[in-house]
């Protein structure tokens, strides 16, 4: 059964379409309009192996906050329809992952409930034209609309652009761990019987 999910999004202020396709190569076709974001979504694309195709456009010359944000709700979305009623996957995973001397970890539960942690703090303002406030927003967007349990921990590290490229990396490498198909999973992986 292909876990492939294709989502648009239309507000006032963006107009986004996203697809996944959970058991990908890593191929992606990124175009957000905010360059910082579209390496970071082409990074999370290739670690965490899902296929993802994003084109977005919004309102960039107020900001890119409804962008930032309208992206990850976007994908978050489609997530959630690409894993269906989860039956077989996984459903935790974990990875911490340095970027040269930059630490991070994420750990995610694909759980129903949304949540997310995160312990991540940033000595700019940006990083390229990127506000540095707005990572917390895009991984805020997609736990939010997935449904995801996710917490997202920076130990150490110098450099922002490290610093936030180790935490994408980390939730792609502990995201495809979760998405992944158990082969001795029956049904849901829940005492409920429902996530």
């Amino acid at each position: 059964m292909a876990r492939k999910a294709t989502v648009k999004r239309t507000t006032k202020e963006t107009d986004i379409t996203v697809t996944l396709d959970l058991d990908g190569t890593g191929v992606s076709d990124i175009s957000t309009g905010i360059g910082f974001l579209d390496h970071m979504l082409e990074s999370f694309s290739k670690h965490s192996m899902i296929d993802v195709t994003v084109a977005a456009k919004g309102d960039l010359h107020i900001d890119g906050h409804h962008t930032t944000e309208d992206v990850g709700i976007t994908m978050g979305e489609a997530l959630a329809e690409a894993l269906g009623d989860k039956a077989g996957i996984t459903r935790f995973g974990d990875a911490t992952i340095p970027l040269d001397e930059s630490l991070s970890r994420s750990v995610v539960d694909i759980s129903g409930r949304a949540h997310l942690e995160w312990r991540v703090a940033f000595t700019r303002d940006k990083v390229g034209d990127m506000d540095t406030e707005l990572f917390k927003e895009w991984f805020a967007g997609l736990a939010g609309a997935a449904g995801l349990t996710l917490h997202v921990e920076n130990f150490y590290g110098a450099n922002n652009h490290h610093i936030i490229e180790s935490c994408f990396k980390s939730f792609a490498r502990a995201l495809r761990k979760a998405v992944k198909m158990d082969a001795r999973q029956t049904g849901v992986p829940s005492t409920k019987g429902k996530l």
